[in-house]
């Protein structure tokens, strides 16, 4: 359940994340959330740097830094990062995506100075600690990750053909967070430490301390670690038009797999942005859960489709609808397409039912608040919405999007997936063959 202090400052239908927000001179940007229920702290720091920010020929490079920042600095050489807080009882870990990347410890409250320290220690220093052997190795593990991921996962092509099939080359979204072997290879030890000393400024930064802290600790700590770090000038971003249609109308690929595999794409728009909610509810009133429409008549009732169902994924500059499925035997991979498809008419020629918006609402609503329960995912709540939205005040304003669709909303939101702004992509098995 959520925490008692979170619970009593909201009224019966709104929620918030109690913070204060403050900035230091160098321009990092530091969000404080208080929560005393249990003797535990996390830091959450949020670059903003991800795979969009690439320069051509170094794809994936984003995704290998956040590696490279767990090889030691000039004091905590190695792997001291990781053993410094585990003697402790605390933890770590990171993720880059294609718009951001970013790092979080959780542990024992007394543990706060510590894990302040060790993130300010790695925003000064890792660039001078960084070798081409720490390079070579990490390097190695990311394109292991990459063959595992991607290369020897069953389906995983799909992934690596969407991103080419949907945008431009040179859009900042047209290539994979995991990049190419090629590329991984062509990373130099040069690149590495610019890299550096572009993004990981405190001026492209964002820090949430969450948990069981006194605040005036607190700041001392960040302003004693962080204060000195000097900001930098950051490279004019790219901010392409969201494109409108796909660079390929169909994607044809083969894996070692025996059945195949549909993606049928469209391009939606931004995370938070208007129209955003209205996909979100329309990829769970078709594909979430045995109940939703495509599940529950392709599944189950036709036995059609072994797999049916829907997503949105949402990014910064510009999101993914996708419908996917595998069909059994009786049908083709192209029927089952003309199948999922045939529902998506349907919801934009008559809408959903009320009973499917009273249903997929109170389902969203009741995962929005249970998200919420845990500290980490306050803390990466906070420095998600100040990214997005320029403050990390916005939990309310979020749920009142998903509070505010409308069936009318959703029915113009399957309407504009026309099928002239479709990307299909399938992978069969390496016979050609449907199973």
């Amino acid at each position: 359940m959520l925490p008692a202090m979170l619970l009593a400052a909201m009224p019966a239908n709104a929620i918030e994340i109690p913070h204060e927000q403050f900035q230091l001179d160098n321009g990092l940007n530091v969000i404080l959330h208080e929560d005393h229920t249990l003797p535990q702290v996390v830091v959450n720091l949020w670059y903003g740097v991800g795979s969009k920010d690439e320069q051509q020929g170094r794809s994936g490079f984003a995704h290998l830094f956040e590696h490279l920042m767990f090889m030691g600095t000039v004091h905590l050489p190695g792997s001291g990062f990781d053993e410094r807080m585990e003697a402790y009882g605390g933890w770590n870990n990171a993720w880059t995506s294609e718009d951001a990347t970013d790092y979080y410890e959780a542990g024992p409250s007394n543990l706060l100075q510590t894990f302040l320290w060790m993130e300010s220690d790695r925003m000064r220093d890792l660039a001078r600690a960084m070798t081409q052997e720490k390079l070579d190795l990490q390097r190695d593990v990311v394109r292991n990750e990459r063959r595992q991921s991607v290369e020897d996962t069953p389906y995983g092509i799909i992934w690596e053909a969407m991103s080419p099939a949907l945008y431009p080359t040179d859009h900042p979204y047209g290539h994979t967070v995991i990049g190419t072997h090629e590329d991984l290879q062509a990373a130099t030890l040069d690149d590495v430490v610019r890299f550096f000393d572009t993004w990981y400024v405190p001026n492209n930064a964002s820090l949430v301390v969450a948990g069981d802290f006194k605040p005036e600790e607190a700041r001392k700590w960040i302003t004693d670690y962080f204060g000195g770090l000097e900001r930098s000038e950051l490279p004019e971003r790219a901010a392409p038009a969201m494109p409108d249609k796909p660079q390929q109308a169909i994607v044809e690929t083969t894996d070692n797999v025996q059945i195949p595999l549909t993606v049928m794409a469209w391009h939606t728009p931004p995370a938070l942005m208007e129209g955003d909610a209205a996909f979100d509810v329309l990829a769970a009133v078709l594909g979430d859960g045995r109940s939703s429409r495509l599940y529950e008549d392709l599944v189950t009732n036709k036995s059609a489709a072994l797999e049916a169902g829907a997503w949105q994924y949402s990014q910064k500059l510009g999101s993914i609808f996708a419908l996917t499925g595998k069909p059994t035997e009786e049908l083709t991979v192209e029927q089952l397409e003309t199948a999922m498809f045939e529902h998506l008419k349907a919801i934009a020629a008559d809408g959903p039912t009320q009973a499917e918006m009273h249903r997929v609402l109170n389902q969203l609503e009741a995962s929005f608040v249970g998200d919420l329960e845990g500290l980490q995912a306050r803390a990466s709540a906070l420095n998600r919405y100040h990214y997005l939205s320029g403050t990390p005040d916005y939990v309310q304003q979020d749920l009142d999007r998903y509070r505010n669709v409308t069936a009318a909303d959703v029915q113009a939101a399957a309407a504009s997936l026309t099928e002239d702004r479709r990307c299909i992509l399938r992978v069969r098995p390496h016979d050609g063959a449907d199973q």
